[in-house]
């Protein structure tokens, strides 16, 4: 396993207890330049933050608290908001106080440098990799993808079923998995989400004509009602006055048109309470790396593709 994780993945593996078990392994640790986890207790007035090593204290000095902090680009806030949390750090010195305790000063900011040079910095389009959510906007989810190093993942990459806010489909410290789609303008990476959430007619086929299933109500239009069924699949109900979007429903499957990829529905009920956000994603592509992605089925005269490139 790559010791290049998201922040809170790496801190209860056997490699890294042992590596905060004595002063001697951190001596090895810290030659080896070995990414490490902790959590921090506190940060101070000066925003230090101070970490609980086990048997000894670390403290991370403030312009080591992240990339970007001694220019000025990240504000304060990213680091007193780790408090309680775990981050990444290499050890980088290993001192004695005034009292004479031994104490070791580190660095988050050359763990995530570590990071960048060689596990983001090799990541290509279409690479599968782990995140961890840690912020979530309107517009999009901001993902730690290794080291407390972020990306971002728009709204529209969530998933094939439009939704109106990323809350809808995540929630903060959720692991999950993303595509690298790209890159912006400073090489920080983009992801996407809803190519590993299955094609339509892999969504399609675990649904059957004459069922009745659950649904969340994602659009009202005036031509009709989109119900999601699942992440990566919709159905349309006919236009009913009385449906708001976002309630739960019950809908009954009417007819399955792959050639037109579309599912046809009745509303039978539907609930004003919120559908639950933190049932496990299930994920129908379990590679490394994907080319290409087609979403239609192959009836369908119309294409609804991803390439990767």
């Amino acid at each position: 396993m790559t010791e290049y994780m998201p922040e809170g993945l790496l801190i209860h593996t056997a490699e890294n207890r042992a590596a905060l078990s004595s002063v001697a392994s951190l001596k090895d640790a810290m030659a080896r330049q070995t990414v490490l986890e902790a959590r921090v207790k506190l940060c101070d007035k000066s925003h230090n933050m101070h970490l609980d090593l086990g048997g000894i204290s670390g403290v991370i000095p403030k312009n080591e608290g992240a990339l970007g902090v001694s220019e000025g680009k990240v504000r304060d806030i990213a680091l007193i908001s780790r408090v309680g949390k775990p981050v990444s750090f290499v050890v980088t010195a290993l001192k004695r106080s005034e009292k004479g305790k031994i104490y070791a000063e580190l660095s988050r900011r050359r763990a995530q440098e570590k990071c960048l040079e060689e596990y983001i910095g090799t990541l290509l389009p279409g690479d599968v990799i782990g995140a961890r959510v840690n912020h979530i906007d309107p517009f999009g989810v901001f993902c730690d993808i290794g080291c407390g190093v972020s990306a971002l993942l728009p709204i529209d990459a969530v998933s094939v079923s439009r939704i109106p806010h990323p809350g809808a489909r995540f929630f903060n410290g959720q692991t999950i998995k993303a595509v690298v789609k790209g890159r912006d303008a400073e090489g920080r990476i983009l992801l996407t989400h809803k190519e590993l959430l299955g094609t339509w007619e892999e969504n399609a086929a675990r649904f059957s004509v004459g069922e009745t299933v659950p649904g969340v109500i994602r659009s009202v239009e005036s031509y009709g009602i989109f119900v999601e069924l699942a992440p990566n699949l919709a159905g349309l109900a006919e236009y009913d006055p009385e449906v708001k979007e976002g309630d739960a429903a019950a809908v009954f499957i009417k007819s399955i048109l792959p050639e037109r990829m579309k599912i046809k529905l009745v509303i039978v009920d539907t609930m004003s309470e919120k559908p639950q956000n933190d049932r496990q994603i299930e994920y129908f592509f379990q590679g490394e790396h994907i080319d290409r992605f087609v979403y239609s089925p192959p009836e369908s005269n119309r294409l609804v593709e991803t390439i990767f490139t």
